[in-house]
């Protein structure tokens, strides 16, 4: 039930927001990088370390993995209050990194969960360079 209102949420908001499947270009603030609200920050910070932590410690539960990555997206997207380009921007690389998280959620093997962990690390990396 957990996983089914998950995906609704998500796909809601992508339909809201005026999200795209694949990655677009995310542009910087004049040069600058975009805010994220205050609301929203613990939750980013929060996927994060647990990425990180799950890296650091060889952890080969990526399933788990993937659940805890969820669900701190579904706190995400309850504490959205962004508007305007910032916004925007934001949803430029969080749909595509979402579709990772559902992507290591259906992982086959170790080997391919490892490519996609590769990837969202990679997402974070996009996210730190163009947010704050």
């Amino acid at each position: 039930m957990k996983k089914i209102l998950f995906i609704f949420i998500a796909v809601l908001f992508a339909l809201g927001c005026n999200t795209h499947a694949k990655q677009e270009n995310i542009a910087l603030n004049n040069g600058e990088k975009w805010k994220v609200n205050e609301e929203m920050k613990p939750f980013l910070e929060e996927s994060n370390e647990i990425l990180n932590n799950y890296i650091a410690n060889n952890n080969e539960n990526y399933t788990e993995l993937a659940e805890n990555l969820k669900n701190e997206n579904f706190k995400l997207i309850k504490s959205c209050t962004m508007k305007g380009e910032s916004h925007e921007e934001l949803h430029k690389w969080l749909h595509p990194h979402m579709e990772l998280i559902e992507k290591l959620a259906k992982a086959e093997n170790q080997k391919e969960a490892n490519k996609i962990i590769k990837q969202l690390k990679d997402s974070f990396a996009v996210y730190h360079n163009y947010f704050e």
